[in-house]
C-alpha cells in the first residue's frame, strides 16, 4: 500500500462516517446554524445545496501542524506560534493598541491588538499562554503579529492538531472558519452515494485496481470514491502525495463531466431540426464573382464544409478559427448568402461596436449588390435608430443584423432566424452564445457558426468545444508578406520614433499601442493619454488620433473611421484596437511595455499590420528588467508567426482562462482543474466520457449533476 492510501485510511477513519440523512440536493438551510441570512451569503458564492457546499473547495491552505519557535519566525510568512505572556500593557501612537508580549524560552514576540475589550486585557495580564496564527512583521520593538488569530490558555496547550487548516472563499459577512464549520457538518450527513463512483473515473486505464500514486501527468492515485478524494482536500494531512491523489481523482471527475456536458449538448443538437438550407437561387456565384479576389484552397474547403453543414435539416453547430488575417469574414459571407437565398435571416454578433461596425461596412459592400438588406444594432445607436433597426429585423427587411449583445437583448425579434454567427467566440459566455438560438419562433434552432481568430489549442478544442465541428483556415491570403517583429528596451523609445516618422513620410501609417489610458504612479510614461501628448510634441509634423475604450462611442468611431480615411497618421491606442480594425495602409505596430501582455493578445496586435503587399513592421518595447516568463513571450513572439504554435505556448504559460477570457465571459469554471497544467488528462477525460457514454448512464447522470447540473440544465431548455 503507497503512502498516500496510508493517509487517506487515517483521514477517514478519523472522521465518523455520514449519516447519510441528508440529501445532496436538499438546501443548506437543512443544515444547522444556516439561516435566511446565511443562506443568502453563500448564495452569493453559488453555494444554494449541500452539493454545492460540500464542492466549495478551499482555494489554499494554512500550516498550523507545527508550532514554531519564535527564534525562527520568517518576516513576511504566516506562521503559528506559542507562548507565555510575559508583558500586556496600553501603547499609545498613531493609533491605541494593547501589545502583549510573549515568551517561549528561546525568542519573543509582540501581538499588537488594536481592538480589544477589558476582558481581553485582564486575561492577557494574567500570565497565562497565547496560541497565535498569523503573519510576522517587522515591528517598532521587534516582530510582531498585528492582529492574528489567537486562543487563549491557562496552561501550555498541546502539540498542533496534524491537519492543514482550509481557507475557503468567502463573501461579505462570511468568514472562512465558519464556512469550514458547514463543510464538515455537510460532510457528516450527506449521502457518499450522491456523488460520482465509478471504476473509470477512479483509475486512469478503467480499472480500481489500476490505480497508482497521483501526479500531474494524471493518475487518480488511491481514492477509488470521488467523496472520499473531497472530504481528504477539505481537511488533509500535510503529505504532498495524499495531496495530489485527492486531486487528481477530482480533476479527472471534473474533467469528464464539462466532456459530458458538451457532448450532450451535441446530442441535443443532432435531435433537433432546423431549416434546411440547401443551394438556391446561386447568389454565392454572384459574390464569387463580384469580390474582386479569388479564395484559397483553405477558404474554399472550409466554405464547403460550412454550406454542406447548412443544407441539412440538422442545425449546424460548427467552429471556424484561423489565424489573423485568414479571411473568416469571406466565408462567414458565403453562409449569409445561403440563409438570405432562403429567405431566411442571419445574426452576425461581434464582442465590440468597432469589430461590429467593420463586419457591416464589410458585409453592407459584399452583400447590398445581391439585393441583401444589412443592417447595424449596437448599444451607442439613438433611441429612435435602435428602434428602427428592431423594426426592420422584425419584419424581415434587414436579412443581415450585425450587432453586439444588443442583437440578444429584450425587445429584438425575428421575422425567420436561420443562421447565428458569433465572431470572437472567446469573448462571449456559452449561455450568451446559445441565448440566439431562441429567437426563433418555431421549435427549429438557427445554425450557428462561431468564429475566432485565436488559434485553440487541440487541448481546449477537446475540452472546450465537443459540442462542435471545427474547421480550421490554415494559410494565410497570397501576396501576404510576414510582419517583421523586434523587439527594445525603453531606452531605444526615441529610435523607435524615427521609424515610425520614416514609414509615415513614405505614405504609410502607424499605431502606437499603450497598456493604459491615464498616467499612473506605476508607470506615468506609457498611459495612452501621456503618450499622446508627449508624441504630438515630438513629432509636430505627424497626425496623431488617439482611441481608448473612456471615449465617448461617436467619438471613437470618428477617430477609428479618419484613421481608416488616411487622416491620422499615427493612431495613439488602447488594446481597443485588438480586434476588428482593418487599415491595411498601417505598416507599422509599436507595442509599449509588450511585457505586460500575454501571447494570444500580442499577436492579436500584431495582425493589425501586415494586412497590405507592404512589408510591415512590429516592435514590442519593454521595461526592464524582464522576468523569465516575460523574456520567453518575447522571444517566441519575435521567432513565430505562427499563430497556433504560439497559442499552445500561450496556454502553457497563462492558462486557458486568461488566454481565452473564459473567466470574464461565463465560460465553464473548473474547481481545481487547470487545462494547461492537467492538459494530459484531457484526452483520458474524453475516453472516459466516450466510454460512459456507451456503457453506464446512470453514472453520466450521476457526474453530471454533481459538476455541471446548471450548465447541462441550461442547455437543455
Amino acid at each position: 500500500m503507497t503512502k498516500a492510501a496510508t493517509d487517506n485510511d487515517r483521514t477517514v477513519a478519523e472522521h465518523p462516517e455520514p449519516g447519510a440523512d441528508l440529501p445532496a440536493e436538499s438546501l443548506v438551510t437543512a443544515l444547522a446554524g444556516i439561516g435566511p441570512g446565511a443562506a443568502e451569503k453563500l448564495k452569493r458564492l453559488g453555494i444554494g445545496t449541500v452539493r454545492d457546499l460540500i464542492l466549495h473547495l478551499p482555494f489554499r491552505y494554512e500550516d498550523r501542524t507545527r508550532s514554531v519557535p519564535l527564534s525562527e519566525l520568517a518576516v513576511g510568512e504566516e506562521q503559528l506560534v506559542t507562548g507565555q505572556v510575559q508583558t500586556s500593557r496600553i501603547v499609545q501612537g498613531r493609533r491605541r493598541a494593547l501589545l502583549t508580549t510573549i515568551g517561549d524560552g528561546h525568542g519573543v514576540l509582540n501581538v499588537r491588538l488594536f481592538h480589544f475589550g477589558a476582558r481581553q486585557r485582564q486575561i492577557l495580564q494574567s500570565g497565562g499562554w497565547m496560541r497565535c496564527f498569523g503573519e510576522v512583521r517587522a515591528g517598532p520593538q521587534g516582530l510582531e503579529m498585528v492582529h492574528p488569530e489567537y486562543r487563549l490558555h491557562a496552561e501550555e496547550p498541546p502539540a498542533a492538531a496534524p491537519e492543514l487548516t482550509p481557507v475557503y472563499r468567502v463573501t461579505q459577512g462570511l468568514v472562512s472558519r465558519r464556512l469550514a464549520m458547514w463543510v464538515q457538518a455537510a460532510l457528516t450527513r450527506c449521502d457518499p452515494a450522491a456523488f460520482s463512483v465509478n471504476a473509470q473515473l477512479a483509475a486512469g486505464n478503467g480499472s480500481a485496481a489500476g490505480a497508482q500514486s497521483a501526479n500531474r501527468s494524471g493518475e487518480t492515485g488511491d481514492f477509488a470514491a470521488l467523496f472520499d478524494a473531497v472530504r481528504f482536500l477539505h481537511a488533509p494531512t500535510p503529505n504532498a502525495e495524499a495531496m495530489a491523489a485527492a486531486r487528481a481523482r477530482i480533476i479527472l471527475d471534473e474533467l469528464v463531466g464539462h466532456y459530458l456536458v458538451m457532448k450532450r449538448r451535441r446530442e441535443w443538437a443532432r435531435a433537433a431540426a432546423a431549416v434546411p438550407l440547401p443551394p438556391r437561387r446561386q447568389l454565392g456565384r454572384l459574390l464569387l464573382r463580384q469580390l474582386g479576389f479569388r479564395l484559397t484552397r483553405a477558404q474554399a474547403r472550409v466554405t464547403a464544409e460550412v454550406l454542406n453543414d447548412m443544407a441539412g435539416g440538422k442545425p449546424m453547430m460548427r467552429l471556424l478559427q484561423g489565424d489573423v488575417g485568414a479571411g473568416k469574414t469571406v466565408v462567414a459571407a458565403f453562409a449569409a448568402v445561403r440563409a438570405a437565398e432562403h429567405d431566411c435571416q442571419v445574426a452576425l454578433m461581434a464582442p465590440t461596436e468597432i469589430l461590429a461596425e467593420q463586419h457591416f461596412e464589410t458585409l453592407s459592400e459584399w452583400l447590398s449588390p445581391l439585393g441583401i438588406g444589412v443592417g447595424l444594432l449596437t448599444g451607442r445607436q439613438t433611441a429612435a435608430e435602435r428602434r428602427a433597426r428592431r423594426n426592420a429585423v422584425r419584419d424581415g427587411d434587414d436579412l443581415v443584423a450585425v450587432g453586439t449583445h444588443a442583437l440578444f437583448q429584450a425587445g429584438v425579434e425575428f421575422h425567420d432566424l436561420g443562421l447565428a454567427i458569433i465572431d470572437e467566440q472567446h469573448r462571449f459566455g456559452v449561455h450568451q452564445r446559445l441565448l440566439l438560438r431562441d429567437r426563433r419562433t418555431d421549435e427549429r434552432m438557427p445554425h450557428q457558426l462561431v468564429m475566432t481568430a485565436t488559434p485553440i489549442p487541440r487541448t481546449l478544442t477537446m475540452a472546450l468545444y465537443a459540442d462542435m465541428d471545427v474547421s480550421t483556415i490554415d494559410e494565410l491570403p497570397p501576396g501576404r508578406k510576414p510582419v517583421k517583429t523586434r523587439v527594445a528596451s525603453l531606452a531605444r523609445r526615441g529610435e523607435v520614433l524615427r521609424q515610425v516618422r520614416r514609414a509615415c513620410a513614405a505614405g504609410r501609417q502607424a499605431y502606437w499601442v499603450c497598456t493604459l489610458i491615464e498616467a499612473d504612479e506605476e508607470d506615468p510614461r506609457q498611459a495612452a493619454e501621456t503618450t499622446f501628448q508627449g508624441l504630438s510634441a515630438e513629432a509636430q509634423d505627424l497626425r496623431f488620433g488617439l482611441a481608448h475604450g473612456r471615449l465617448p462611442a461617436n467619438e471613437k468611431a470618428a477617430v477609428m473611421a479618419s484613421f481608416k480615411a488616411g487622416d491620422i497618421d499615427v493612431l495613439v491606442a488602447t488594446t481597443v484596437v485588438e480586434v476588428g480594425v482593418d487599415v491595411p495602409n498601417a505598416t507599422c505596430m509599436v507595442i509599449a511595455n509588450a511585457e505586460r501582455l500575454g501571447l494570444a493578445q500580442l499577436h492579436q496586435l500584431r495582425g493589425r499590420v501586415g494586412r497590405g503587399g507592404t512589408q510591415s513592421v512590429c516592435v514590442l518595447l519593454y521595461e526592464p528588467p524582464l522576468s523569465a516568463v516575460a523574456r520567453e513571450r518575447l522571444r517566441l513572439l519575435r521567432m513565430s508567426g505562427d499563430g497556433f504554435a504560439i497559442a499552445e505556448k500561450d496556454l502553457e504559460l497563462r492558462g486557458p482562462g486568461e488566454m481565452l477570457g473564459t473567466r470574464q465571459t461565463g465560460e465553464q469554471t473548473f474547481k481545481l482543474a487547470d487545462l494547461s497544467a492537467d492538459r494530459a488528462l484531457v484526452p483520458k477525460a474524453v475516453r472516459v466520457g466516450d466510454r460512459l457514454l456507451a456503457e453506464d448512464e446512470e453514472t453520466v447522470h450521476r457526474v453530471v449533476a454533481t459538476w455541471a447540473r446548471g450548465e447541462v440544465e441550461y442547455a437543455s431548455v
